[in-house]
């Protein structure tokens, strides 16, 4: 297996288990103090990881430019947009269209890779990226009507989130690729410097909004560092595996965390998996077995 899919399925490990932790703190902390807590907590771990590659290599020669501080801060404002037009899509009543659009992350990020930012892929790797897509807007179960396009305000915060974390995968990739430097090193300089700008817009939009959160979370500090720390682990990985191979490949092969997390709910809960979800999960392991191949 190659290296970039190894860091991948780390990403999908940690993400989940992120996502739990996540789910249960949100119950005491509003959306904004929960997504601050992932940043902020998640801060020190970042620095710590970065520092301890370079102390691994030792003396390590980089110049960091303009390309590298615009395509960070780009992606550092991209990744919270589409994080808050998700969360909002999932507010607004039937939300269902709206979160499946924005599971479409993955092909989202090959057209606009192949438009924007050169980064045209094989055709076996788009027929990958639109069978993945498949797969889990197949097993999601969501139904469209050509209604909905101008009635469900959900499909614009859908589309948005999409458009928003796929452009972050491209500019985290561009920044990391324009220090000409190790990966494991560039990817992990572009993660510190996202989640220091990440942490300060938050806090002050925090300290803005409702200034009392911050003595919530210092109530929920164990929670917030294990947020921080799964956080983190998840974005080395898929800092790292996007700075070793192109982001809509990456983003397909993470597409494998939707059908663990079907599985696991399902084998957990005992409850039955559908003829609907069992194709979706074979479409998307159709997109990973094509993956594998190339």
């Amino acid at each position: 297996m190659q290296t970039w899919m190894l860091f991948t399925l780390l990403a999908v490990l940690m993400q989940s288990v992120r996502t739990a932790g996540q789910k249960q703190i949100a119950n005491r902390l509003s959306i904004e103090a929960t997504t601050l807590v992932r940043f902020l907590f998640g801060l020190p771990f970042a620095a710590a990881y970065c520092l301890s590659l370079f102390w691994r290599d030792g003396q390590v020669a980089f110049a960091p430019g303009a390309a590298f501080f615009t395509s960070s801060s780009l992606a550092a404002v991209a990744q919270i947009a589409a994080t808050f037009c998700l969360v909002r899509a999932l507010t607004i009543k039937n939300f269902a269209v709206g979160t499946a659009l924005a599971k479409t992350e993955a092909i989202m990020t090959a057209l606009l890779g192949t438009l924007f930012f050169s980064a045209s892929l094989s055709l076996s790797g788009y027929l990958s990226v639109v069978i993945g897509v498949a797969g889990v807007l197949v097993a999601s179960q969501w139904r469209f009507s050509w209604r909905d396009l101008y009635e469900n305000e959900s499909i614009k915060f859908g589309l948005g989130a999409g458009i928003g974390f796929a452009l972050a995968s491209l500019w985290i990739r561009d920044a990391s690729l324009s220090l000409a430097i190790s990966p494991l090193i560039s990817s992990s300089l572009v993660l510190f410097y996202m989640v220091a700008l990440q942490t300060l817009i938050c806090l002050v939009w925090v300290m803005w909004r409702d200034s009392r959160q911050i003595e919530l979370i210092k109530e929920n500090l164990q929670a917030s560092l294990f947020i921080g720390f799964t956080s983190v682990a998840g974005s080395v990985g898929w800092f790292t595996a996007m700075s070793l191979q192109e982001a809509a490949l990456v983003k397909t092969l993470g597409q494998l965390e939707f059908v663990v997390t079907l599985l696991i709910t399902y084998l957990y809960f005992g409850e039955r998996i559908s003829a609907r979800e069992y194709f979706g999960i074979l479409l998307v392991a159709v997109s990973i077995g094509l993956l594998l191949a190339n």
